[in-house]
């Protein structure tokens, strides 16, 4: 089953494939997993899908900045080795690689670092003709143990399959710093490099029948300096190869997305915000369809080199103060009407309607954000956060009493004391102490308190109310 890129996808399953990657971006992990999960389970090929899951998974087990857990891949090797889904994988694998996949995604989403499970989805994606998918659970294998051979020549290997003779040959090379006389790696990279100087050489033209040997001569000399290069080349000088190698390949295939999307992310990692935009935007112009996903990767674009021209600025300047203050207005203001711009485009989108909602709110336009809030709450998986947000607005306009009305009915519908719960309960607290209703406010506080005393100022409004108590 080859994999898939977001063109490929029905929009019902794109719809809930956004919904989870911006969970991802509000931290909101399990609620992004319990998403994905469900797009791999009717689109297993989705590739996009596969690693948004990913990132849930390694952020919410704190593998990756900004995540909720400990510690890293300090469980990669062992693991739930002998958990029962283990087992029951391992017996899926022989007969329907797929199936092994979605028993293994079952522990990484409560044991992403779990290596037996990485090592039989890499198998199981490998079976199932899915070499990006495979490369994601080696990658992490091979970042726990960067020296593993066996792992590494699978990984190299794949990386040839999926024609990234870049990243192959820096495995290559890093094997062969460290085990120089290793024959089988010695070989391995040797057929890389032939295959190379056979292709940019025009030897495979030749051998389906096109060209001349005339030809093949007169690019020989420029095959072998490119496969010279190409071993000296650094990590650091990876992009830059990458980007001319897609380039490259975009002019004879000027309408391939993947090289398009490649391009543009490469030129954002380097700070080419410009480029980086002029690919989105030659995808955007073939797109045959609205694509929400990329509409809004455009405009985060757009905002990242915002904020980069923010840190080019000269803070002894004198005017320094005001030059960021100007971009930041221009950022905030354009922020504002992109998503103002895709709630017109996809009005029944209610996670859109949300995102709209909270810069609505961060902009203080609170009228217009209540009712952004009100359409949003409709949405399952908002519903919680759009109460929330509905609350603070009645509580701006000192509607009080709706809203703590508000915030009290999303406490009943949340049974888990989260710190999503924990928020709710904190700032009911907070409009009943407006309120002057103090000991209802308190009786809010002292929920948090005897479990979380670090909990925002909560110990210190517990604290002096017993202080004053005498």
């Amino acid at each position: 089953m080859p994999e898939k890129n977001l063109g490929a996808i029905p929009k019902a399953q794109r719809d809930l494939y956004e919904r989870g990657n911006v969970a991802v971006q509000r931290a909101n992990y399990d609620y992004a997993i319990t998403m994905l999960t469900q797009v791999l389970q009717v689109e297993p090929a989705f590739y996009q899908a596969r690693q948004a899951l990913r990132t849930a998974q390694l952020k919410k087990g704190g593998t990756v900045p900004g995540g909720g857990g400990t510690g890293f891949f300090k469980k990669m090797l062992g693991g739930a080795g002998s958990s029962p889904l283990i087992a029951k994988a391992q017996m899926a694998l022989r007969k329907d690689p797929l199936e092994a996949i979605q028993i293994v995604e079952q522990i990484l989403n409560s044991d992403p670092f779990n290596g037996s499970a990485h090592r039989i989805l890499a198998e199981a994606a490998i079976a199932a003709d899915m070499p990006r998918t495979a490369i994601l659970s080696l990658e992490l294998a091979l970042r726990n143990t960067p020296k593993d051979r066996e792992i590494s020549l699978q990984l190299a290997g794949l990386y040839v399959q999926i024609e990234d003779v870049s990243r192959a040959e820096l495995i290559y090379q890093e094997l062969l710093r460290a085990r120089p006389n290793d024959a089988e790696v010695s070989q391995a990279f040797k057929n890389l490099t032939a295959r190379q100087t056979m292709s940019e050489g025009g030897y495979e033209v030749v051998a389906e029948g096109g060209g001349s040997y005339r030809d093949m001569l007169k690019n020989k000399d420029e095959a072998v300096q490119l496969e010279q290069e190409q071993r000296e080349v650094k990590t650091q000088d990876v992009a830059d190869r990458l980007i001319q190698e897609y380039q490259d390949r975009l002019a004879t295939d000027p309408k391939n997305m993947k090289l398009m999307r490649n391009l543009a992310e490469l030129f954002a990692q380097k700070k080419d915000f410009d480029r980086a935009l002029e690919y989105y935007g030659r995808m955007a112009a073939s797109e045959t369809g609205a694509d929400p996903s990329l509409e809004k990767t455009i405009a985060e674009t757009t905002l990242k080199k915002m904020d980069y021209r923010i840190s080019q600025l000269d803070p002894n300047a004198p005017d320094y103060g005001d030059q960021v203050a100007l971009i930041k207005a221009e950022r905030d203001a354009f922020e504002l009407n992109e998503a103002k711009k895709r709630v017109e485009r996809y009005p029944t989108d209610l996670a859109i309607r949300f995102e709209y909602g909270e810069l609505l709110f961060k902009a203080g336009k609170i009228g217009e954000a209540i009712g952004e809030f009100q359409k949003a709450q409709q949405n399952p998986s908002k519903r919680l956060q759009a109460m929330s947000f509905l609350g603070q607005c009645f509580a701006r306009r000192n509607m009080n009493d709706l809203a703590a009305r508000t915030l009290q009915n999303a406490i009943k519908e949340k049974p888990v004391f989260d710190d999503e719960k924990k928020d709710l309960i904190y700032l009911l607290g907070c409009v009943l102490e407006k309120m002057g209703k103090t000991e209802e406010a308190m009786d809010q506080f002292k929920q948090i308190y005897e479990t979380d005393i670090g909990y925002r100022d909560v110990g210190a409004k517990v604290d002096a109310y017993y202080a004053a108590q005498g």
